[in-house]
């Protein structure tokens, strides 16, 4: 229903977690290189135990393969900086959610790529840096699709 991408994803054990989360809601994961691990590392297996074979996990070059492959309706950026919070959004099938390296988030030139309405943030108190990367994934994922009455879920 929804698309996740991780741009540069550097720690194993988040994006196993997100492994087991678009398995468990039906999203299609979409890594975008360089990876800072092998995809079979074990502790990236040992966070999505063996949820990896119901996970759709497709792999890519560069973020622009990957928009081009997947060619999304929109596509939603999250981010500390992000101005627009993500509960004000009404979420399409096909939406695409784009997540950041864990140690420095998007960059610049990606969040400025977006339209400053499609670059989301979720509220965290003020001195605060950032959610854990999975974390985040699971918190809009279930919005966008508890929106859409969790279609297919059970």
């Amino acid at each position: 229903m929804f698309h996740v991408a991780l741009l540069e994803p550097e720690i194993p054990p988040n994006t196993g977690n997100i492994i087991r989360l678009c398995a468990n809601t039906g999203c299609q994961l979409h890594l975008i290189e360089p990876l800072g691990f092998e995809l079979d590392d074990k502790r990236l297996r040992r966070a999505g135990l063996d949820y990896h074979e119901f996970a759709a996990v497709k792999t890519y070059p560069s973020l622009q393969c990957c928009l081009a492959a997947v060619a999304p309706p929109r596509v939603f950026a999250l981010s500390t900086k992000g101005s627009r919070n993500f509960t004000e959004v009404a979420y399409q099938p096909g939406d695409l959610f784009l997540f950041g390296p864990e140690s420095r988030g998007l960059p610049v030139e990606v969040r400025e790529s977006l339209p400053a309405e499609q670059v989301l943030r979720i509220p965290m108190r003020p001195d605060s840096r950032s959610l854990n990367l999975s974390n985040s994934a699971a918190i809009l994922i279930f919005e966008a699709w508890r929106q859409h009455d969790f279609t297919g879920g059970g």
